[in-house]
């Protein structure tokens, strides 16, 4: 366990919350953006399927014209991968794009999907929200790996519409193609219940409910289809994500409907979760009784419970359809930063198997391929920094977050980990722990103060190192990456990048002749390699070395029982019960 800092910096410890809220809000609301479709104008799109060096580029449904982006970059951005999923097409499987004439071109990200803000009940985005955004190097090179990123928000908040996922700099020094994907969120990406399902052969996708993990499937498609005519190499796309983004790359190892549409996985500091059918409805369920609720068709949840049992399925879904984006989103009470909870990632049978992640343990996943599991020191601090119950109780904070991150990595990372490597198909597996900005053993950080002990190496930290720039979760670069700490940030980041670039190339992220220590493969053996560790040692240099040490649930829980004294062990073990379940319960 880590060593909390002096009594001075206690006094400091939430100084600076504020600001931080405040600068994310500010840069979040320049996020608004016009709509995407339309755009067209004339021109003469390339010709052929292959990359040519033109950065006008026809994909099989249309021409679309590339800007120079950064870091000596082309990008693409706002590419429509499906149909608008408005009016009849919400909780419908998405459909083709509708070919356009003319060159197709954006300058700027379509909106995001639907979503409440970081703070408040206000919401923001659109239903027309399924684009995908392109970066390559400006060289003639063709037949160049594919990133395709995810990203993350507890599947009820995100947009690949930021500069936080700006794949310029990866793309050009990886010489790489970058995607970055929309898909729905919230009741438009997941939501399921009777009233909403045909039951007739040819309905299965449309009744699945699993409607943001269908647009993760298109986009995939789209990128088999047409990556080639942006020099991209469709054999080798490797899928990563982070968080939700991790939770969806999960659920994409194990869905039979994405089987061949990437051929590497990364996944950072998410793991396997899902809902069942039936907690899907019940949580569609609770929706319906408050939008009942909210719009005074009742006047309390009892009055609610005997409407709704007298309306008839139909009634029901033409309710549901005449609901706005806003409307439906008020139905769910946000909790943190604008997300919710909310059933998701459904084990239907179709989309995903009905033996969920059970088919990690059994081996009949169908989509082995390599994989890199990862987790940061301090998860859970970025959701925990700001919460008041922790004001004045620095030992109570330490306690919940240190054996909480590292219960994250027990279910996130190890415990996948094995089961993956229990079957001799499954392909080698990759693990890291990201460390930079966690407290040594003297209390210090790479962050400035406080920040070392209220954030660490929290949650999402590791993005800007993986891609290459300094874009962190909008604004929060600016508290964080200073000139001090710069020299080890770039140095361990491009340790960081040149690992993922190969393993995107070749399935092993060791190349030889680079210099850098090797990352030893998973091994199920006691005593063998688990994970490789990413920090910086005194001098600012890359301190990357392979670790032996396997965390469990249980081995966490028994040695936070031995470690911490009470009635600290209680209070921390009651404030951690939620969290607890959260990583247990995959619904």
């Amino acid at each position: 366990m880590t060593t909390a800092p002096d009594p001075e910096r206690r006094s400091r410890r939430f100084r600076g919350h504020a600001r931080i809220m405040a600068l994310v809000v500010g840069a979040l609301i320049g996020l608004f953006a016009a709509g995407c479709g339309g755009d067209d104008s004339g021109g003469s799109p390339a010709a052929g399927p292959s990359w040519t060096g033109d950065p006008v580029v026809r994909t099989r449904y249309g021409a679309v014209r590339g800007v120079e982006g950064e870091a000596g970059s082309w990008v693409w951005v706002a590419i429509p991968f499906a149909r608008p999923p408005v009016g009849p097409l919400r909780w419908k499987a998405p459909r083709d794009p509708e070919p356009w004439e003319g060159v197709r071109e954006r300058s700027g990200y379509c909106e995001p999907c639907a979503q409440y803000f970081l703070i408040g009940t206000r919401t923001y985005g659109s239903e027309d929200c399924l684009y995908l955004n392109i970066w390559r190097p400006r060289t003639a090179e063709t037949g160049l790996p594919v990133y395709f990123w995810i990203h993350g928000g507890g599947n009820t908040l995100g947009t690949a519409s930021t500069n936080d996922y700006n794949g310029g700099d990866i793309a050009v020094r990886s010489n790489l193609v970058v995607v970055t994907v929309n898909y729905r969120i919230g009741p438009f990406g997941w939501f399921t219940h009777p009233a909403l399902r045909k039951g007739t052969p040819g309905s299965e996708l449309d009744d699945s409910g699993n409607y943001g993990t269908l647009d993760l499937i298109k986009a995939l498609t789209w990128v088999r289809d047409n990556i080639e005519a942006f020099g991209g190499d469709p054999e080798r796309v490797l899928i990563a994500g982070e968080s939700a983004g991790a939770m969806n790359v999960m659920s994409l190892l194990i869905s039979p409907l994405a089987e061949g549409l990437f051929q590497r996985a990364m996944v950072e500091s998410g793991g396997p979760m899902s809902s069942s059918v039936e907690e899907g409805e019940e949580s569609a369920r609770n929706a319906i009784l408050t939008l009942l609720v909210n719009d005074g068709t009742a006047p309390d949840r009892e009055a609610a419970e005997a409407y709704l049992a007298g309306m008839t399925a139909s009634e029901i879904e033409g309710y549901l359809r005449a609901k706005t984006p806003h409307q439906l989103l008020r139905a769910y009470d946000p909790w943190f930063g604008g997300m919710f909870n909310m059933a998701n990632v459904f084990e239907d049978g179709t989309v995903l198997p009905a033996a969920g992640y059970e088919t990690l343990e059994d081996g009949t996943y169908p989509n082995k391929v390599p994989v890199i599991l990862g987790s940061n020191k301090d998860e859970l601090k970025l959701f925990m920094f700001a919460d008041p119950a922790f004001a004045g109780r620095d030992d109570l904070y330490e306690v919940v977050t240190s054996y909480g991150s590292d219960v994250w990595k027990a279910t996130g990372v190890d415990q996948p980990a094995r089961a993956l490597r229990s079957h001799a198909d499954q392909p080698d597996v990759y693990a890291y722990q990201f460390l930079w900005g966690t407290l040594d053993e003297e209390g210090k950080s790479r962050l400035p103060d406080p920040f070392g002990f209220v954030l660490g190496a929290f949650h999402g930290l590791e993005i800007p190192f993986f891609f290459g720039h300094e874009e962190l979760f909008v604004a929060l670069q600016y508290l964080l990456f200073t000139e001090a700490n710069r020299p080890g940030r770039e140095a361990l980041s491009g340790a960081m990048m040149q690992y993922a670039a190969r393993f995107a190339r070749t399935g092993n992220p060791n190349a030889p002749g680079s210099g850098l220590p090797e990352w030893q493969a998973w091994s199920n053996a006691a005593d063998g390699p688990k994970c490789i560790l990413f920090n910086v040692d005194e001098n600012q240099a890359p301190d990357i070395r392979m670790s032996s040490t396997e965390l469990t649930v249980d081995g966490v829980l028994a040695r936070m029982a031995s470690e911490v004294p009470e009635p600290l062990l209680t209070e921390a073990a009651e404030y951690l019960a939620p969290w607890a379940e959260r990583f247990t319960d995959p619904g």
